[in-house]
This record gives structure tokens, C-alpha cells and sequence, in this order.
């Protein structure tokens, strides 16, 4: 069943229950509410003659009402990014996609510090100066039981586009990827029951709804489990997370590790005793953050991995299931299998090569993008463009992207192993991050850009040992405030332009 005929079931299953406790805006919606609300938007939005409609909205109760109301008038939410390059984002989204309607709020905009351009609709305005008439209308259609609610609005194929969202484009220009109803809808599944998710759980969501973790799993998971849903726009006020943790006692937290380093350093014993389990994705979950969630909340942190082109969720950790370091086990229903780099040959138990991954996660092709779609999926496979390996046990382990993986006098060197052996040595505080340097005589040395100065001999020294020669860094830089990515995950294409630039300037 498409998602928002899901959500219009669970309505009307938990009309009084809250679907929101929304935190930026202080407001508490309740399931019907939010379907008297969407219902409201559905009749604005189906006068649209675009196929796509931008969305540009933080992480609320708003946004997600937004979403529902866009699928309910048959149009394809796409999803900007406005974490970076706000302007920038809404540009290419619409070229991309060939629309121009852009669902934001005046507040929002202001905030943000992006001007209002030609197109925009504010959705906040809609919703105040709707008539009574047409609350009491919307209101009296929310009354009706589901098959004829379901009957009003835009019904087709469980294989028809959810959304659009983009990819990071930490490595190169972002490509637009659709998502169907049946990945996103099949992705959830298979995490509910690895995970056991009830509708009593409350979720935490704090990531952005342009991430693919914040729209699948901190939306549409919860939203048709009918469980509540916290909101809060901003990831970054890790004190006023840790604060919301406290008070609205989530059950299930999903973050970056970036993310949930923050939360616990302004958390204090106690304050996480609601947690049921937390789930890191990403990046790569530091062994000492699993140790302080441990140490401080005895709050067990499992790791998964994905992409957005698998709705996310390829494997995780799980209780009872939970091997730190790992990536965990493909999630039911899901495939996973290891090839050489070169030759594509599968590879056995310990062997090093690609991840390639397939089921109904995967996603329909980038839009606009015949060949790019074409040479990441074949016959069903997905190539994911990562390096790991399965071990004995049937648990994977990342090794890094292909494309950090560079070459240096004929060797691959990975630079994800590079930041990880640094990791174990450094401050906990400190970030950093590997760039590869072009070198005339060995094609390319190692960088790395520090957050905070160290004592270079003494770090050279203790990663002596561990790291080849080739792998050694030969300089290191420090830039305080590394890029990010709307997820908190550090922006690599930008870091290595800027370490480049301040390397030579």
C-alpha cells in the first residue's frame, strides 16, 4: 500500500494519540490533526499542473504534514537540502527536476537567510488564513472512515515515486534519486522487525527530512507505525537535544555519530533512561562513543550502513546481534554479496572487494540519468561504490569508499584506514579527516586535516607501527571548523579543496 494511504489507516487507527510532539514550534498534533491538516494542504496543492514540488521546510510537524499532503494531490515531494548553499540547492533541484513551486515558510527563509524568490508558497500562510469553511470541509472529510478517505485522494501503484532526494555530493555533483513507495515502505519493514517497533515507541527525529535516515526512518517508519514522533529543527543544539531526551522519554534515537556525540557530552546520568536502543549511521561509530552511551546511560549503540539509493538501510546491528566495529547483517529480505574490483568475481568470507546489495530497497534510477543508473545497477544490483568484506560469523565491515581509496607508487591505500588508526591516538574531541594530495614523483601523498592542533612527532610516532610507509601522512593541517554535510558527516570534496588550497597559499 502507497504510504499515505498508510498514514490516512493509522489516523484514523490513533486519532487522539499524538503523531508529534513538535519542539521548535511547540506544538503537539495529534494523529487526526495531522490528517484534518493534510487534508487541509491536499485541496491547495491538487490545483498544481507540476508534476514535482520542492520542499523546503526544517524538521517539524509542518514538514511532514507537508509531505503527506503533496502525495495525497498525486505530486512527488523533492526534498532541498538547505543545510548548505540554500540558493544553490533550490537552482539545481529545479533544473533537475523541471518545476518551480517551492513549499517553505516566511520564518523559515528568514532564518535561514535565503530570499524569497518566484514560486515560493508558504505554507504556514495557507494554514491561517484558511477559511472556516474549508476547515470545517477538511475537517468532516477526516470523520469519514478510511476506504473513503483513501477514495479522495490520489491512489496508484506501490512501484510509483515516493520522493526525491539528493545525494550528499561530498564527492561530486548530487544526483537526484527516486525512491518508490515499495522501496521506503519494505526498507521500514524489514527494520521493524529486527528491531521489534511497536507503536507505543516514540521516535526521536532530529536529522533533516532532506537526509534519507530523517525522511525513512524518523518519518515514515514511525508515521504509519503510529507511534509519536519528536521533532526538533535543529541537530545541532546538541544541549537542548540532550534536554528533549530527558523530558519526552524517546524509545528509539537515530543519528550520525557526530550527532550522538553531542547529545551524550551535555547529557547526565539519567537523562537517557527512556532509550530502548540508539542506531548510529552514516559514518563510521567510534569505539569510544559505543563506550560512553554504555558507560553513561547503558544505552547499547548498534551500527547499520546504507545509502540513499537503499532507502537507506542495507545491514545493522541489532540486539542480541551485535558485533561492534561491523556494519552488522543484512536486514530481511536483503542481499549482499562481495566482488573483486577488477575482475567482479565473487568473493568468499574475508576477502576484500565492492559491496553490491539487492531487493526492494533499491532504488527506481536517478532521475534524468540513464547511464549513471545503468552502471550502478545490473541485473537487480546495486553497486553501492564502498570496499568491505564478510566475516566468518556473516557480519560485514566497511572499509571505505572506493573513491577513498587512492594510489601512491602503485599501492591502494585507503584513507578511511588512515582516520581510523588516527582515531585510536587522538583526543576524543578532535575530528579529522584524510585527503589525498597530487605528488609528481608518487602520484599522491596522504593529508589530514586536524579540528585542533596535536604534537605531529608524537602522533607520527605512535601510528608508526600501524600504517605502512605509503600510508604515513605527510602533512597535517588544521581547520577548526571542518565542512560538513546536512547529517554532520564531514564534507571530503570540500575539506580536500580547502586543504589544497591552504597547503599552497
Amino acid at each position: 500500500m502507497q504510504l499515505h494511504l498508510q498514514f490516512i489507516e493509522t489516523a484514523k487507527r490513533y486519532s487522539s494519540k499524538l503523531a508529534f510532539i513538535d519542539r521548535s514550534a511547540d506544538r503537539r498534533v495529534t494523529y487526526r490533526q495531522a490528517l484534518i491538516g493534510s487534508l487541509l494542504l491536499w485541496r491547495h496543492f491538487k490545483k498544481f499542473d507540476e508534476r514535482y514540488i520542492g520542499i523546503l521546510m526544517p524538521n517539524s510537524a509542518g514538514c511532514g504534514i507537508s509531505i503527506l499532503a503533496v502525495l495525497m494531490a498525486g505530486k512527488i515531494p523533492v526534498m532541498i537540502n538547505y543545510a548548505t548553499g540554500v540558493e544553490q540547492n533550490i537552482k539545481f533541484a529545479r533544473r533537475k527536476c523541471g518545476f518551480q513551486t517551492v513549499l517553505t515558510s516566511g520564518a523559515f527563509l528568514e532564518k535561514i537567510q535565503c530570499p524569497k524568490s518566484e514560486g515560493m508558497i508558504f505554507v504556514d500562510t495557507i494554514a491561517k488564513e484558511a477559511g472556516v469553511f474549508e476547515k470545517l470541509r477538511a475537517a468532516i472529510i477526516s470523520m469519514k472512515p478510511a476506504s473513503l478517505i483513501k477514495r479522495k485522494v490520489h491512489t496508484g501503484s506501490d512501484d510509483d515515486i515516493l520522493l526525491i532526494l539528493f545525494t550528499s555530493g561530498s564527492e561530486k555533483e548530487p544526483k537526484a534519486v527516486q525512491l518508490s513507495h515499495r522501496n521506503i515502505s519494505s526498507n521500514n519493514d524489514a527494520c521493524t522487525e529486527l528491531y521489534a517497533c511497536k507503536s507505543e515507541d516514540i521516535m526521536l527525529s532530529v536529522l533533516p527530512m532532506f537526509h534519507v535516515f530523517g525522511q525513512s526512518i524518523t518519518f515514515w517508519l514511525p508515521i504509519c507505525m503510529g507511534m509519536t514522533i519528536v521533532t526538533y529543527a535543529n541537530p545541532l543544539d546538541f544541549k537542548t537535544i540532550a534536554r528533549i531526551i530527558r523530558d519526552d522519554h524517546p524509545s528509539i534515537v537515530v543519528a550520525t555519530p557526530f550527532f550522538l556525540a553531542g547529545f551524550v557530552r551535555q547529557s547526565q546520568p539519567g537523562d537517557f533512561s527512556s532509550i530502548r536502543f540508539a542506531i548510529a549511521g552514516a559514518d563510521k561509530l567510534p569505539d569510544w562513543l559505543r563506550e560512553e552511551y554504555t558507560t553513561k546511560h547503558q544505552v547499547e549503540l548498534f551500527e547499520g550502513y546504507g545509502a540513499t539509493e537503499t532507502s537507506p538501510v542495507i545491514t545493522a546491528n541489532s540486539p542480541g546481534f551485535n558485533k561492534p566495529g561491523s556494519i552488522g547483517r543484512p536486514l530481511p529480505g536483503v542481499q549482499v554479496k562481495i566482488i573483486d574490483i577488477d575482475s567482479g568475481r565473487l568473493l568468499g568470507q574475508g576477502q576484500e572487494g565492492k559491496i553490491l546489495v539487492k531487493g526492494e530497497l533499491v532504488m527506481k534510477g536517478y532521475l534524468g540519468d540513464i547511464e549513471e543508473t545503468a552502471l550502478r545497477i545490473e541485473d537487480g544490483w546495486y553497486e553501492t561504490g564502498d570496499m568491505g568484506l564478510e566475516d566468518e560469523e556473516g557480519y560485514y565491515w566497511h572499509r571505505g569508499r572506493l573513491k577513498r581509496f587512492i594510489k601512491i607508487g602503485g599501492e591502494m591505500v585507503s584513507l578511511v584506514q588512515v582516520e581510523a588508526v588516527l582515531e585510536k591516538i587522538l583526543p576524543a574531541a578532535c575530528e579529522c579527516c584524510a585527503v589525498e594530495i597530487p605528488d609528481k614523483r608518487k602520484g599522491a601523498i596522504v593529508g589530514v586535516a586536524l579540528s585542533e592542533a596535536i604534537d605531529e612527532a608524537a602522533v607520527r610516532n605512535a601510528i608508526g607501527s600501524q600504517l605502512p610507509a605509503i600510508a604515513m601522512p605527510r602533512y597535517f593541517l588544521v581547520m577548526e571548523d571542518l565542512p560538513k554535510m546536512g547529517s554532520g558527516k564531514v564534507d571530503f570534496r570540500t575539506t580536500q579543496i580547502l586543504f589544497q588550497q591552504k597547503l599552497t597559499g
